[in-house]
């Protein structure tokens, strides 16, 4: 996960809708069921899918009151918390 990308995200949530993000999962889902498909597209395919669920994590915490840069911090922690176990 990328934390740019993540905090790039959750501010398009924020500027319009976080269907948008979910639309395009859906689609990124779909397409890796492409035969076709190289690992190393599906690898790109899985980070964009990952950084999405992200900002949509990042964006639940900011509803419920958590200020941004917390809720992106946080996320980030929890996410390196469960890479080191």
């Amino acid at each position: 996960m990328k934390l740019p990308v993540i905090k790039h995200l959750t501010s398009f949530i924020e500027e319009n809708d976080q269907d948008y993000i979910l639309e395009t999962i859906e689609t990124l889902e779909a397409l890796t069921e492409v035969p076709s498909l190289k690992d190393e597209e599906l690898d790109v395919i899985g980070e964009l899918i990952s950084n999405m669920y992200g900002a949509l994590e990042v964006d639940k915490m900011i509803k419920e009151g958590t200020p941004k840069k917390d809720a992106l911090n946080i996320f980030m922690k929890r996410v390196l918390g469960s890479i080191d176990k």
